[in-house]
């Protein structure tokens, strides 16, 4: 790992707002290309996804999900269940940044796809009592989404549609269809 590395995960880590926010624009930056230091960095921030405040849980949700291009031995598909925790964070807004983040996994490849899929269907379905349960499923919606824009594999879309058919208040049904109805 180099040194601007070694020291954003250490300002990750600081209680410093200023220090984690310039970490996040670093990995953020870093990990839109494929990084050869992603092992080096991995188990630090899957801790940090349930010891870190709730800040450092979302910037190291994000930056875990910007870590699939870099994930050549598929650690991600084992890890998964650890970010999809995150999307139940006791902070609403950790846990939408992590939602929003998943999308990067998906389309990574079709064992990362499957895995992410499954998730989402199950948090799809368990988020029905929770208090931001139609946000909640319209992220889920919007990632599979952008994983269907990418990867064009119809069976994305079905599975989406088929989520939206669940949904028992119309309302909520039509917005979410006119999400998929843009896409």
């Amino acid at each position: 790992m180099d040194d601007k590395t070694a020291s954003s995960l250490a300002d990750l880590h600081s209680a410093d707002h200023r220090r984690q926010d310039n970490a996040y624009q670093y990995f953020m930056a870093a990990t839109d290309e494929p990084i050869d230091w992603a092992y080096d960095v991995w188990a630090d921030l899957l801790a940090t996804l349930k010891t870190g405040d709730n800040r450092q849980r979302a910037i190291a949700a994000q930056v875990f999900c910007g870590l699939a291009k870099s994930d050549p031995e598929l650690r991600m598909v084992k890890d998964l269940p650890a970010l999809l925790a995150v999307t139940k964070d006791e902070r609403f807004v950790t846990a939408r940044h992590c939602m929003q983040s998943l999308w990067k996994i998906g389309v990574e490849g079709e064992k990362q796809r499957t895995a992410l899929m499954k998730g989402l269907q199950a948090r799809f379905k368990e988020c029905a009592t929770e208090k931001n349960c139609t946000l909640i499923r319209y992220d889920i919606l919007e990632c599979m989404l952008r994983i269907y824009r990418v990867v064009k594999e119809e069976a994305i879309r079905f599975t989406a549609l088929a989520l939206i058919e669940t949904e028992p208040d119309s309302k909520y049904r039509k917005k979410y269809a006119s999400l998929w109805r843009t896409g």
